[in-house]
């Protein structure tokens, strides 16, 4: 979905994010779900995922199953 269409969408990104806008945001949308964009194209496409989904991400980014991806 173009990030556009969601006028009412409160965009939220991390206070780590990096002055370079290497980020994405996310926006709790009225239905429940949750909207994640890429800040550098805040005009762009955006993903929609259930409220299950992102707390199965988050769950799984608090207990260190990603931190092999960002290792250097």
């Amino acid at each position: 979905m173009a990030a556009t269409r969601l006028h009412d969408a409160a965009w939220q990104k991390s206070r780590h994010s990096n002055s370079q806008g290497s980020c994405v945001e996310f926006a709790r949308l009225p239905g429940g779900e949750v909207a994640v964009r890429n800040s550098r194209f805040p005009d762009g496409p955006a993903l929609v995922y259930t409220r299950a989904e992102i707390e199965a991400m988050l769950l799984g980014v608090k207990d260190g199953e990603f931190d092999h991806l960002v290792a250097g």
